[in-house]
């Protein structure tokens, strides 16, 4: 499977005060299960159309398997249908009139592909996505989820070395958008196809990619695993996109509420060489909470005062609402809480569990060994 390059990529519109991506490196490499994350209008969508060929470059280059696809200034442009790639849209764009099978083997029809090795390729794709059943059909006939599966299908079938997804999963609801996340995930194993996937949903992202891209405003704002892009934030844009519910975040320059003071004063004490932390922030999964208040505790771990404000269930979790001196602050529990409104209590940090961000939003890297020797 090939590798794609982006390489300075940059894409305008006319009339647009701003370039929709302004200047994007990014590499997808064989056999990567690739998402691109970020908000609407981010530019997500506009870099998957620009690698399908839907979209000409503005500047910069695009190759596909060591071959420039894409580049202004060499005044290349190899149209999408030579391109190898397979592109599988939000709707699922299946002809009306035919039935699944013939939908499935329309590819293989335009390649001019002998009819017995039309038909067993057909039949080995719809097998391997449970479709086969469906064969005589019509897409009307078919639900949302079966349909989804027939678009892929017929992407599969001719056998594109790679594969792009642009939010196909936005129309199913819930049960079925979790199935085709796992039918993803095992045609990915199987067909060892490159895919990159464009959508908004962080746990869509999560669940399936082997790689995250989080873009914003056009730009790339990390690149990583799902570990990496959850546990260790670049900046506060991605600690603060990713996460349900969102991270608490501890503002430690201008005016400072009690609970940014605690934190700022604990940075002193324990941190004295980090200096240059704006704020600090931590994952509602990572706090626990103590009845009362805490006579004391280890060295190095950060506690402060609450009181209940709210416990609410969410299915198999619990978010807790708690006032924390002068800001609301959520942590998660797995177990049913046993805690009352009003009640005071002590939330206990981890110095591990902490991220600490400049007064740019950057993640402050030198100071996670720091932290994490406090937890040791």
């Amino acid at each position: 499977m090939p590798t794609i390059n982006l390489r300075r990529a940059r894409k305008a519109y006319p009339g647009a005060n701003s370039d929709a991506v302004p200047d994007l490196d990014l590499e997808i490499a064989d056999g990567e299960f690739m998402c691109l994350l970020g908000p609407s209008g981010c530019g997500k969508t506009t870099t998957l159309r620009m690698i399908a060929g839907l979209e000409n470059l503005s500047g910069g280059s695009l190759d596909i398997g060591g071959r420039v696809v894409d580049c202004p200034d060499q005044a290349v442009f190899i149209p999408p249908e030579k391109r190898e790639l397979g592109l599988v849209f939000q709707s699922y764009a299946l002809w009306p009139h035919l039935t699944i099978s013939r939908n499935v083997d329309f590819g293989l029809r335009l390649r001019k592909m002998p009819a017995a090795e039309r038909d067993a390729r057909t039949e080995e794709v719809m097998t391997a996505l449970g479709i086969e059943k469906y064969r005589d059909r019509f897409p009307s006939q078919l639900s949302g989820g079966q349909q989804q599966r027939v678009a892929l299908a017929r992407m599969l079938a001719v056998s594109p070395g790679v594969l792009l997804l642009d939010e196909p999963l936005s129309n199913l609801d819930a049960r079925l958008r979790l199935e085709m996340r796992a039918e993803l995930k095992r045609i990915h194993a199987n067909f060892g196809t490159t895919i990159m996937f464009v959508t908004h949903d962080q746990w869509e992202a999560m669940t399936l990619a082997t790689t995250i891209a989080v873009m914003s405003e056009g730009r790339l704002q990390q690149i990583g695993t799902p570990d990496d892009i959850y546990e260790r934030p670049a900046n506060r844009f991605v600690a603060e996109f990713v996460g349900a519910p969102p991270i608490n975040i501890m503002e430690m320059s201008g005016d400072m509420t009690p609970l940014a003071r605690f934190a700022r004063g604990y940075l002193t004490q324990c941190l004295p060489g980090v200096n240059n932390a704006a704020s600090m922030a931590i994952r509602p999964e990572a706090m626990r909470l103590l009845a009362g208040t805490a006579s004391s505790l280890p060295e190095g771990q950060f506690s402060v005062p609450a009181t209940v404000s709210g416990v609410l269930p969410t299915g198999g979790s619990w978010i807790i609402e708690l006032q924390a001196a002068g800001q609301t602050v959520f942590m998660t529990a797995h177990v049913a809480p046993t805690l009352k409104q009003d009640e005071m209590v002590t939330i206990v940090m981890q110095p591990a569990s902490l991220h600490l961000f400049d007064a740019n939003g950057q993640r402050l890297h030198d100071a996670d060994p720091l932290l994490a020797k406090l937890a040791a």
